[in-house]
């Protein structure tokens, strides 16, 4: 069986078979007793659209707004996310780095150069954002208290 990345979040909206999904990412620190009397402290709130899972082809318990869910997607998503947001880029960056300052006299235009063709890498991943959510879909059921 696959490995599943599972993160409980609270439903804001709810849209035929879509749900949005507001889930608070906290660091280690905001757990912490003393969180209040510390500045470290880090907590970020991020939304995820997610289909609702149908489980052996039984129609699911349907979440309402605020109920609390759980959020899931296969471990090899989030790796295929992780190697296309940053290490594509890095790998063109440095590729294209390397190229140039092998052909230009200017360190700092190579540079510049390469810059930019790392922001037309994300310009296009941009383009291709919705045949890119077909490929990650995450889904969503309601948890039983």
């Amino acid at each position: 069986m696959a490995e599943v990345i599972r993160h409980r979040g609270t439903v804001v909206a709810i849209e035929g078979d879509k749900v949005r999904v507001l889930i608070e990412q906290s660091s280690a620190c905001s757990a912490c007793q003393a969180k209040s009397m510390c500045m470290s402290s880090d907590k970020k709130e991020k939304f995820i659209d997610c289909t609702l899972d149908s489980l052996s082809g039984e129609m699911p318990a349907l979440p309402e707004v605020g109920a609390e869910v759980e959020v899931t997607v296969a471990q090899r998503m989030g790796w295929k996310a992780v190697v296309i947001a940053y290490i594509l880029p890095l790998i063109v960056l440095v590729a294209t780095l390397a190229i140039l300052d092998m052909r230009l006299d200017s360190e700092a235009l190579a540079g510049v150069i390469a810059l930019c063709v790392t922001g037309v890498y994300f310009i296009i991943l941009r383009l291709f954002r919705g045949r890119l959510q077909k490929q990650f879909s995450f889904t969503v059921r309601k948890l039983e208290h």
